[in-house]
């Protein structure tokens, strides 16, 4: 009868990817060889174990697994065949479901073992958040900034030494910048406290740096912010980190973009919305208003006769620039908002009435059509 491999890792069929990694972790620590010297049922059920893993783990296999059951994988008729891309007889984990386990275990979820190489003492990356206004979005400009971090000695010129030729290698890890340790059956290699990875010491430390080669500083940078850039965009300053220990390499600075709340446009993507407020008279009898644009001219909009609130005006490329496509832009939104006089005078509110007296239905269509709606609700709800 062929494998169950979800009933040997003692899972579901619809088990996470998650699930299928815990469950393997602690069958694999249970039946280890390692841990159950000469124990030849515990070495079977270790490499069943791993086998099952091996094909679960993987999204493709599962699905052929799920489909055809274990023959898929196997040269005759047990997982770990030509195409099962493991070996479960000779004990081997190339196919790093182990590996990846036990380097998550112990080397601090990076899946990385050994001693710290020369990378690794490469600067810390940072972030500087940048807040800019709508209209520096719009038209591209440059910022200089200040930060605070780790920059290049300069006594030393970032050796971290007082004297050039005063490095020597670390007797504390024979130079390889990491150390071994026992911890159970398992066989550690943890970074070298001494030389911090290095695999070398230093005689004679700077003075003004202690041997790191960087020191602490202010300075100032300057930005350069794309037309069209939007809320959230990052722009990545190369070597712009902190400096690395000991001349090692710098990180980057990661500048992230925040925009202003403007008080009169409101951004979507390219496009701009803006409420204008129109007298009533200008709504009424139609008209020519006045729109403030993001690049800070004027535009003339014309206004037709009976326009209502809410009534929406397109203004081609009157919008943001388009990051990326010089000369692009978006579009403007007006949106009308027809503003009901206040603070009327008495000979105001006699013409206002007179006005009344002569309007008829077609003058107010939707108030009109609002009455005979409302009329017949009554009515149906009365009969």
């Amino acid at each position: 009868m062929a494998e169950d491999f979800y009933k040997i890792l003692g899972v579901e069929k619809n088990a996470s990817k998650d699930e299928l990694k815990k469950s393997y972790r602690k069958l694999a620590m249970k039946y280890h060889p390692d841990k159950n010297p000469g124990d030849k049922e515990a070495e079977k059920k270790f490499k069943e174990i791993s086998a099952a893993y091996d094909i679960l783990k993987d999204d493709e296999k599962r699905a052929t697994y799920d489909r055809f059951g274990a023959e898929a994988f196997s040269g005759g008729g047990r997982p770990g065949g030509a195409h099962a891309g493991f070996n479960t007889g000779g004990f081997d984990f190339g196919g790093g479901s182990f590996s990846d386990i036990f380097e998550d275990l112990f080397s601090g979820g990076g899946g990385r073992r050994g001693g710290r190489t020369q990378a690794d003492n490469r600067g810390s990356d940072l972030r500087y958040n940048l807040e800019i206004s709508l209209e520096d979005a719009y038209k591209g400009n440059a910022k200089t900034i200040n930060i605070s971090t780790h920059a290049k000695c300069g006594d030393c010129d970032g050796s971290g030494s007082a004297e050039k030729s005063s490095t020597t290698r670390c007797d504390f890890c024979e130079g390889t910048g990491h150390v071994r340790m026992q911890q159970g059956f398992f066989t550690i290699e943890r970074t070298c406290t001494v030389c911090q990875g290095t695999g070398k010491v230093i005689k004679n430390p700077c003075r003004k740096c202690s041997g790191q080669g960087r020191v602490r500083k202010n300075k100032n940078l300057s930005v350069n912010i794309p037309a069209g850039v939007e809320e959230g965009t990052r722009i990545r300053l190369t070597g712009e980190g902190e400096a690395g220990l000991r001349g090692s390499s710098n990180g980057d600075l990661y500048i992230f973009i925040s925009i202003k709340k403007h008080p009169i446009f409101i951004r979507e993507g390219n496009d701009l919305h803006c409420k204008v407020p129109i007298k009533m008279s200008t709504a009424s009898l139609g008209g020519v208003a006045e729109i403030p644009t993001i690049d800070g001219s004027k535009a003339r909009l014309t206004i037709p006769e009976g326009t209502q609130t809410g009534h929406q005006f397109r203004m081609r490329g009157k919008g943001m620039s388009v990051m990326r496509h010089t000369g692009r832009h978006g579009d403007m939104y007006v949106h009308a908002i027809v503003e009901t006089p206040v603070k009327l005078s008495a000979k105001q509110k006699e013409l206002l009435e007179e006005f009344e007296k002569l309007s008829a239905e077609k003058n107010n269509p939707q108030s009109s059509g609002f009455i005979n709606k409302v009329k017949g609700f009554i009515d149906e709800l009365r009969s």
